[in-house]
């Protein structure tokens, strides 16, 4: 039974995914606008974004432009994301991303970070495209996490 509970947490959190990326990912994009100029006719520099984080191809070879923790298995990348187990438990992954996206100058939104004994949430800001990054895992009760890590429209 607690096999059929964990299949059925990892699918209930997969649709969710699909379905918040389909319900943010509709609509217009936002006009770019110019900076102001300075009285002195120069533009005004804002502060650059954090550079996305180089393309790592974790343990499995899949390219993914976030971290993925050496010997991950079934590696998908899902476009703006990716999801994958590893062999951790759920504290060590919110450390290992903890450290791996503020280390890259992205910011946690601590009010976003939700956790249980079976799964955990975290939101960080800071990317170049605007968009939240998300990382959420559960709690496979084998020793092992699955992890989905994805782009969202704040």
């Amino acid at each position: 039974m607690k096999k059929f509970s964990i299949v059925f947490v990892l699918l209930a959190l997969l649709f969710a995914s699909f379905a918040c990326q389909t319900l943010t990912s509709g609509g217009d994009a936002p006009a770019v606008t110019e900076p102001p100029a300075s009285e002195g006719g120069d533009v005004e520099q804002e502060a650059e974004p954090p550079a996305a984080p180089s393309v790592d191809e974790g343990s499995a070879g899949v390219e993914s432009e976030f971290p993925i923790p050496d010997g991950a298995t079934n590696v998908m990348n899902m476009g703006e994301g990716v999801n994958f187990q590893a062999k951790m438990s759920l504290d060590e992954a919110m450390k290992f991303y903890m450290d791996a996206l503020t280390k890259s100058g992205y910011t946690e939104r601590p009010i976003l970070t939700v956790t249980s004994d079976t799964t955990f949430s975290m939101v960080f800001d800071g990317h170049a495209s605007g968009k939240a990054i998300v990382v959420q895992g559960v709690d496979l009760g084998d020793g092992s996490v699955n992890i989905n890590i994805r782009l969202e429209n704040t």
